[in-house]
């Protein structure tokens, strides 16, 4: 496969970090599993089980996802959630431009709230506006099957070994 999106799969990491928001990541992983499994409903029950996430964030992620045209709800018994799209039609970069609330960088990137001294001379801005700008369009070029079955190995989401939750030891104060 020729694109550079898709080639960035495979890369190493790289050392330096980007953060998305735990909603976005909880929402690229909601529409993965629905699209491994194209042939039946999931519930949000499943997916929390098989993420180890609580089942009130999922239910505010898939309400937005369903409202964003991504997913279909189906309710009643028997009911759950698929895609309302073919997963070659989602790109990675719409979803998370639906699920990230902001994405200004620095103060000027808002006109209406930009207090900085700089901006009429800074070339920072202009930077970082083209960084934003590469970001979107390597994900532009990822859709949902790049990063599932129809894009290489399944996920087999019954025999995952998946890792123990551990918990932070607390913190006790002690009694005054």
């Amino acid at each position: 496969m020729d694109n550079p999106a898709f080639d960035a799969l495979s890369a190493p990491p790289s050392s330096h970090t980007m953060r998305l928001t735990q909603f976005s990541d909880y929402a690229l992983r909601v529409l993965m599993y629905a699209a491994e499994h194209p042939e039946r409903l999931v519930t949000i029950t499943e997916l929390a089980d098989f993420h180890r996430i609580s089942r009130s964030h999922l239910t505010k992620v898939v309400v937005h996802l369903a409202g964003s045209g991504y997913l279909q709800s189906v309710r009643g018994r028997g009911g759950g959630l698929r895609l309302a799209r073919e997963a070659a039609s989602i790109r990675i970069g719409e979803v998370l431009r639906g699920t990230e609330e902001d994405f200004r960088l620095v103060e000027c990137f808002d006109r209406h709230t930009d207090a900085c001294v700089l901006t009429p001379h800074c070339r920072l801005a202009r930077g970082l506006h083209a960084a934003l700008d590469a970001f979107f369009q390597s994900l532009d070029g990822l859709t949902l099957t790049d990063l599932t079955a129809g894009g290489g190995a399944r996920i087999d989401t019954q025999t995952v070994a998946l890792p123990t939750p551990t918990r932070r030891a607390r913190r006790t104060v002690p009694a005054a």
